[in-house]
This record gives C-alpha cells, sequence and structure tokens, in this order.
C-alpha cells in the first residue's frame, strides 16, 4: 500500500475527503518525524512503537572485490509492534 492508497483507504473508513485526509496524514508523519529527530519515542497504544536507536560502527565487505571497509555508526529508526496489532496479524 502506498501513501495515496492510504489516504483512500482511511477517507473511506472515516468519511472525511481524501484531501482533509491527506492533510491529516502529512501532519501526522510530521509529528512523529519531528519526534525521532529530537530521539524520542512514539508510542501508539495497541499499534507499535517507534524509537531511535544507534547502531555500531562495524567491519563490512565490498561484496564485488571482497576489501573490507568500515562501516560509520548512525542512528536507525525501529518500529516495534504493539500486542493488538500483533495478534491482528497471527489471526488471534
Amino acid at each position: 500500500m502506498n501513501k495515496a492508497e492510504l489516504v483512500d483507504a482511511v477517507a473511506a473508513k472515516t468519511g472525511q475527503t481524501k484531501a482533509a485526509t491527506a492533510v491529516l496524514l502529512d501532519g501526522f508523519i510530521e509529528a512523529v518525524t519531528e519526534s525521532l529527530v529530537k530521539s524520542e519515542s512514539v508510542q501508539l497504544i495497541g499499534f507499535g512503537t517507534f524509537e531511535v536507536t544507534e547502531r555500531a560502527a562495524r567491519e563490512g565487505r565490498n561484496p564485488a572485490t571482497g576489501a573490507a571497509l568500515r562501516i560509520a555508526a548512525k542512528k536507525v529508526v525501529k518500529f516495534k509492534p504493539g500486542k493488538a496489532l500483533t495478534e491482528a496479524i497471527a489471526g488471534e
């Protein structure tokens, strides 16, 4: 599902216009992004938690040449699904 399909689905479920739903979705994405940039987690009870974690620097290999290379440390976003989402996916 891409963003346009998500907007269509949410608009159909809520009875709102696609334009209003798109503005709401953009606002949600912006708010989550701003929180993650500040290294704050975003917890949506029943759905899941988005959080920023540090990935340590490590050694890697160039697959074409086999030469060793250094992969720098960086911040990454992780998502941990909530209990309700996990159960819904499992069909419980």
